[in-house]
């Protein structure tokens, strides 16, 4: 059964940092491209970074390059996001995402991916 478990989120303030982790059971991280998405409220789904397959490949959305690093464990099997530089507009609620088969690079939709995670709060506030 594939599975995906997020942590590490919390409230953090302006300009602090958290490092989300997401812990993948039931399939190899490294054979899939993985995501990270979000998900603020009373909002649509928001690519937030993604790695390929192999790795060549790291793509950050615009609002968060230069802040945020996605990296993957394979002994793990465990994908992360280091958050830096938090700003209030990054409250969210963060997913790690599995990209389906065939789907564009990046997935943007939500019907790109065929798992995601329970997800986990991410609150930046003074």
């Amino acid at each position: 059964e594939v599975q995906l478990v997020e942590s590490g989120g919390g409230l953090v303030q302006p300009g602090g940092s958290l490092r989300l982790s997401c812990a993948a059971s039931g399939f190899a991280v490294g054979s899939y491209a993985m995501s990270w998405v979000r998900q603020a409220p009373g909002k649509g789904l928001e690519w937030v970074s993604g790695i390929n397959r192999y790795g060549g490949s790291i793509d950050y959305a615009d609002s968060v390059k230069g802040r945020f690093t996605i990296s993957r464990d394979f002994a793990k099997n465990a994908l992360y996001l280091q958050m830096n530089s938090l700003k209030p507009e990054d409250t969210a609620v963060y997913y790690c995402a599995r990209r389906r088969y065939g789907s564009s690079w990046p997935p943007l939709r939500s019907d790109e991916y065929d798992y995601r995670g329970q997800g986990t709060q991410v609150t930046v506030s003074s």
